[in-house]
């Protein structure tokens, strides 16, 4: 039995695994966008940035993600290899179509803010999740904080709390103070699913 499970965990996602898992990824991370958009909240991280910027800029949150995320993939290329980095621009393209074809299909007209951080940002957090355990990112912070992780063996979801803490606080004069500590919570959501289950010596896809 230990010999089979050794062999699973060493047997690679086939193309048709991975193009499943990112997605999943890019599903459920525009669904967090679009729950904390519409609670006018922003969140930590690429993500955190995009939102804040939809708020002056009228695009959707996915798009913008995409177009702040540009200067990341030669980082991602560098620091995390080709394939990483070709697996990052696909779903930063699936992420900016979702999110288009969201903005006409779905609609949440009323969301409590304490909802959409938690469920906004959980959301987020498993959508970063799944694409990490199938070796593609998001871009931006996130592709810091795996890296720092594979190469220096620190914990993502703790290194994110650091950033996070930064990119939300930046969002004050814009959101105001209540909104502000609804998307603290909602960062810390999404922090809280990488330092569960996303840790060095688990599971880390292939």
């Amino acid at each position: 039995m230990q010999h089979e499970d050794s062999a699973a965990r060493g047997r690679p996602h086939s193309v048709i695994e991975d193009g499943y898992a990112l997605m999943i990824g890019c599903t459920l991370l525009v669904i967090g966008l679009v729950f904390l958009k519409a609670a006018g909240l922003v969140t930590g991280g690429i993500a955190g940035v995009a939102l804040l910027l939809s708020y002056v800029v009228p695009l959707p949150a996915g798009v913008l993600f995409t177009l702040v995320n540009l200067p990341f993939f030669a980082f991602a290329n560098w620091a995390m290899g080709r394939r990483f980095a070709i697996k990052t621009v696909l779903v930063n393209v699936g992420i900016a179509g979702f999110s288009t074809w969201a903005r006409g299909s779905l609609t949440v007209s009323a969301i409590h803010p304490f909802f959409a951080a938690i469920v906004g940002g959980t959301v987020i957090g498993m959508g970063i999740l799944a694409l990490a355990r199938h070796q593609a990112g998001v871009g931006g912070t996130g592709v810091v904080t795996l890296w720092l992780q594979r190469t220096r063996g620190w914990n993502a979801g703790m290194v994110q709390i650091a950033l996070d803490i930064v990119i939300v606080g930046a969002a004050a004069p814009v959101i105001g103070a209540t909104a502000l500590g609804w998307s603290y919570l909602s960062a810390a959501a999404i922090s809280l699913i990488l330092i569960a289950w996303h840790r060095p010596g688990r599971y880390m896809g292939y």
